[in-house]
C-alpha cells in the first residue's frame, strides 16, 4: 500500500550533493554502466525515426565540448541555443555543462529583435543553429559585440566565414572529455522569462535545478519511473517546461525520451505519434489539450498506452478533467510553478482527491505560503501572493545582471511569485490571476512590454498598450490598444500589417492577435498606461458575449 501525501510531505528530505552536474548525471553516469542504454527516439519532419544510446550522447557531446574548448570558451562563458527538439539541442547542452558553461535556450520562431537582445543581454560567445535560422544571427550578429561563432547543425545553403559546420567540425574532435567539476550551485542555465515594466528577464539557475524539479515531475506523474514509462512533451525544449518537466527529469532516471515538434501543434498528429511510440507520460500545456478535445472517438481511433498526463501554466477545469478520464483513461494532473522556481504545486490522483480548479498541494520538499505586501503569511481561505521559502534548491540564482529586479522578487524569507491565490483548510492552492501584466496564452508567458516596444517602431503606432483578452482555446489572446499617428486611419488591412510586423520580429506567440485602435489611453497622473482598465474592459466585453 503507497503512503499517504502527508506522510511523504512530511517525510520528505532534499539530498543535495555538493559536486554535481546536469551532465554527468543524465548521460556520463548512464552511459558507464550500459552505454547501449537507450536515451532518445528522435522523429523528424519527414517520418524518418532515429534512435540514441546514452553512449552515443556521452561520445557526441564530449565531441562538442571539445570544438567548444578549441574555440575559447571556457567556465561561465555563455552558449546560444536557437535549436527546437531534436538531438543537436540535448547534445550542445549536455556539452555546455560538461564544460562549464552557462546555456541559453532561446526558442527558434524569435525574431532578430528578440533573439539579439537576449543574446546581447547574456553576453553568448557562441551559438548553435540551425540552417533555418542561422540567417537571423547573421543579421543581428553586427550588434553582439561577444559573438565570435555560430556553429549551424544543419547544412547551409552557403558558409559564412563566421559560421560553423558541425558535423564537419565535431568529426575532427575527440570523443573523450573530462566534464568540470561543478559545484550544484554554479551556475548552469539562463533562461529568459517575461518582463512586465521593461525587457525579459534571465533567470540564471544553478545545476540543482533539476533535483530540485525531480519531486514536482515524479507525483504528478503518479510515482514517476515505472517500468515502461516513455515521455514526449509537445512543449518546445527552450522553455523550462520541455527541459526541465520532461528531458532532463527522465534521462536523470534512464526513462528514453521521444523528441518530436511540428510547427504546428496538431491534435491528430499528436495522438498517432503517442500511439505508434507507445508514449507513456506526456506533459500537455492547456491548450494542447483543449485542441485534443477536438477529436471524436479517441478511444476508437488510437491504441493509446497512456499511464500520466500532466498540465501546467492554466487551470483546466472540471469539463477538461472529466473530458480527460472518459476520453484518456486516466486522471490529469495539474501543476504550477514558474520560470524562477518550477513545479511547486501539484496533483497525484493515485494519493490525492483532485479538487476541480485547484493547482493542487504542495510538492514534497517545497514550503509555500501566501503572504501580504509585506511578506507575512495569511491564514487559510485569505487572498494574498502566493510565495515560496528561501533556500529551495528549485529556485532561481537571481536575475542576470539585474540585482534590482533580483530584490523586488523577494520579501523576507519568501520568493514571490507575482500570482495571486489562496489555500483551503486541506491545504489545496488557488490561483486567482497575476499581480502584474504578464500574458499567458496557450501555455507562454507574454510580457506586453516587449510588444508594445516592437508596436512603437511601426509607423503608424504612436502609442500602445498591450493586454490579455481572454479566448476559450488560448486562455488568453495578446490584444494591442493603438493610437495612430497622424496621417494613419483605422482599417483592416493596417492591423493585417501592424501584426505582420511584430510577429516578423518577435515570435508567433507574441504578436497580437486582436488590434483596436483607440482615440487615447487610459493613464495614471505620471503618464503610465492603466492596462488594468483595459483588462476590465475586455472582461466585461467577453462576458457580456457570453
Amino acid at each position: 500500500m503507497s503512503k499517504s501525501y502527508e506522510e511523504i510531505y512530511r517525510t520528505f528530505q532534499w539530498s543535495i550533493p555538493a559536486k554535481y552536474n546536469i551532465a554527468v548525471d543524465t548521460c556520463d553516469r548512464h552511459a558507464a554502466r550500459d552505454e547501449k542504454k537507450l536515451a532518445l527516439i528522435y522523429e523528424d519532419s519527414a517520418g524518418e525515426i532515429k534512435k540514441y544510446t546514452f553512449g552515443d550522447l556521452k561520445k557526441a557531446s564530449n565531441r562538442l565540448a571539445n570544438l567548444l574548448a578549441h574555440l575559447g570558451m571556457t567556465r561561465g562563458d555563455r552558449l546560444g541555443i536557437v535549436l527546437s527538439q531534436q538531438p543537436e539541442t540535448l547534445i550542445a547542452h549536455l556539452a555546455g555543462f560538461k564544460l562549464g558553461l552557462i546555456n541559453i535556450p532561446l526558442f527558434t520562431l524569435f525574431g532578430p529583435e528578440a533573439l539579439e537582445y537576449r543574446l546581447k543581454n547574456s553576453g553568448a560567445k557562441v551559438v548553435m543553429v540551425d540552417a533555418e535560422h542561422v540567417e537571423k544571427i547573421l543579421e543581428i550578429k553586427p550588434g553582439l559585440p561577444a559573438l565570435q561563432a555560430a556553429i549551424c547543425v544543419t547544412k547551409p545553403a552557403s558558409l559564412d566565414k563566421d559560421v560553423l559546420a558541425y558535423e564537419e567540425e565535431i568529426s575532427r574532435a575527440s570523443d573523450r572529455f573530462t566534464p568540470v567539476a561543478t559545484a550544484a550551485d554554479d551556475p548552469a542555465l539562463i533562461i529568459y522569462t517575461s518582463g512586465t515594466t521593461g525587457p525579459p528577464k534571465g533567470a540564471l539557475h544553478a545545476h540543482r535545478v533539476l533535483l530540485g524539479h525531480l519531486p514536482g515531475v515524479e507525483l504528478p506523474h503518479n510515482f514517476f519511473p515505472q517500468p515502461g514509462d516513455l515521455f514526449w512533451t509537445p512543449a518546445d525544449w527552450a522553455w523550462i517546461g520541455g527541459l526541465m518537466d520532461v528531458l532532463f527529469p527522465s534521462l536523470h532516471h534512464g526513462v528514453p525520451v521521444v523528441a518530436f515538434r511540428a510547427k504546428k501543434f496538431d491534435p491528430e498528429k499528436a495522438l498517432d505519434l503517442i500511439a505508434r511510440h507507445g508514449i507513456r507520460n506526456v506533459f500537455m500545456p492547456p491548450t494542447a489539450l483543449k485542441m485534443l478535445r477536438s477529436i471524436k472517438g479517441i478511444k476508437e481511433k488510437y491504441d493509446l498506452r497512456l499511464r500520466t498526463v500532466a498540465s501546467g501554466g492554466e487551470p483546466l477545469g472540471e469539463e477538461v478533467l472529466n473530458w480527460g478520464r472518459a476520453e484518456l483513461g486516466l486522471e490529469i494532473n495539474e501543476f504550477y510553478g514558474q520560470t524562477e522556481a518550477n513545479l511547486l504545486i501539484g496533483n497525484c490522483a493515485a494519493i490525492m482527491p483532485v479538487k476541480p480548479g485547484s493547482m493542487g498541494r504542495p510538492i514534497p520538499g517545497h514550503i509555500l505560503n501566501v503572504v501580504d505586501e509585506k511578506g507575512s503569511p495569511l491564514p487559510p481561505g485569505e487572498a494574498g501572493e502566493i510565495a515560496v521559502k528561501k533556500g529551495d534548491p528549485v529556485m532561481f540564482l537571481g536575475y542576470w545582471q539585474n540585482e534590482e529586479a533580483t530584490r523586488e522578487k523577494f520579501a523576507g524569507d519568501w520568493m514571490l511569485t507575482g500570482d495571486t491565490g489562496s489555500y483551503d483548510k486541506d491545504g489545496y492552492f488557488w490561483f486567482s490571476g497575476r499581480k502584474d501584466d504578464v500574458i499567458t496564452s496557450a501555455g507562454y508567458r507574454i510580457g506586453p512590454s516587449e510588444v508594445e516596444d516592437c508596436l512603437l517602431k511601426h509607423p503608424a503606432v504612436a502609442l500602445s498598450a498591450v493586454v490579455g483578452s481572454p479566448d476559450e482555446i488560448r486562455g488568453s489572446i495578446v490584444k494591442a490598444f493603438i493610437v495612430l499617428n497622424e496621417g494613419y486611419e483605422p482599417s483592416f488591412a493596417l492591423a493585417e500589417e501592424i501584426k505582420n510586423f511584430v510577429k516578423s520580429r518577435l515570435a508567433a506567440h507574441e504578436y497580437p492577435r486582436a488590434i483596436e485602435f483607440v482615440r487615447e489611453l487610459p493613464m495614471t497622473v505620471t503618464g503610465k498606461v492603466k492596462r488594468g482598465e483595459l483588462r476590465k474592459l475586455e472582461m466585461e466585453r467577453k462576458s457580456r458575449s457570453s
